[in-house]
């Protein structure tokens, strides 16, 4: 995700469901590989990584983790960010980057659905509204949300992806296999987006890293390279394709991941008409019998 996103000295990256804060060390580290100055470094240090979080254990296990990562003072605040209602956000409170792993499944109040124009329990789904409003123009993000998002016919999902396709470049999904994020609970995709232009074409990108994946077994760099090398030009190949905005149905919004290359599955067979060739062969069968027998 940050390779594709590729932050730059001196943009402010945010997360809004910061967990451990994974995802600003995970950049913290990238952008310390460059040869800095000592204002560069001051700069990563104070003014680059922002995140809030609402439960207790996480938040502390976040400033300890990006401490161990060499980031003295930690910009985390402790706090539920869905209660913030967003019409109140500034361009002073936005973002140059986010990078994102909201929780899904989760079920919030009436009252903190008020502070979002598109009303809706679901959490995942309130946090994206969140992002949205909190890039900068032209800012870019990097959000996990599960893969439903993309296909839900209820009208919050729906307004959502209507929202997301106008406001927001959406150029790139990733769809990722069962067990990418652990504690999911279900397939996800990465939606990767930039703020102040509304989408034209969208770049899908199908991963199979062909095993398993869980807490013993994760995805690595490995299994991401093709990836990142095709996503550079938006290259086509038996796992990627691209999709013009005019192509998607504009009731529905639907953005259902549909790779055209993927050969067609044979249809199964009619029960019935398997029955009924058994019986044919169980016939032969007998027949077959009679006339060894009569031999005997």
């Amino acid at each position: 995700m940050i390779q594709v996103v590729k932050p730059q000295i001196g943009e402010r990256i945010y997360d809004g469901a910061v967990g451990s804060a994974g995802f600003l060390c995970e950049a913290h580290d990238y952008l310390r590989q460059q040869n800095l100055t000592t204002g560069q470094l001051e700069t990563l240090q104070t003014r680059t990584f922002y995140g809030k979080e609402k439960k207790s254990l996480a938040y502390v296990i976040a400033i300890m983790n990006m401490i161990l990562h060499g980031i003295d003072a930690p910009n985390i605040i402790h706090t539920n960010t869905l209660a913030e209602n967003i019409s109140d956000i500034q361009e002073k409170d936005r973002f140059d980057v986010i990078l994102a792993n909201p929780p899904f499944g989760g079920k919030e109040r009436k009252e903190v659905q008020q502070n979002f124009p598109i009303k809706t329990g679901e959490t995942a789904f309130l946090f994206l509204q969140h992002f949205i409003k909190s890039l900068k123009a032209g800012g870019r993000a990097a959000v996990v949300i599960k893969n439903t998002f993309l296909s839900n016919s209820d009208n919050a999902s729906r307004a959502l992806r209507q929202e997301l396709l106008e406001s927001c470049n959406l150029h790139t999904v990733l769809d990722c296999p069962g067990g990418t994020f652990l504690g999911a609970g279900v397939k996800t995709v990465v939606l990767f987006f930039e703020k102040g232009h509304p989408t034209r074409k969208i770049w899908y990108y199908q991963l199979k890293p062909g095993r398993s994946l869980g807490k013993t077994n994760a995805l690595n760099d490995d299994d991401l390279k093709e990836f990142v090398e095709l996503q550079a030009d938006f290259a086509d190949s038996e796992k990627s394709w691209s999709v013009n905005v005019q192509e998607i149905e504009q009731a529905g919004f639907d953005l259902s991941v549909k790779n055209p290359n993927k050969e067609e599955e044979a249809s199964l067979r009619d029960p019935q008409e398997i029955l009924d060739e058994i019986a044919v062969l169980d016939a032969e069968s007998a027949e077959i019998l009679a006339g060894i027998r009569e031999m005997v």
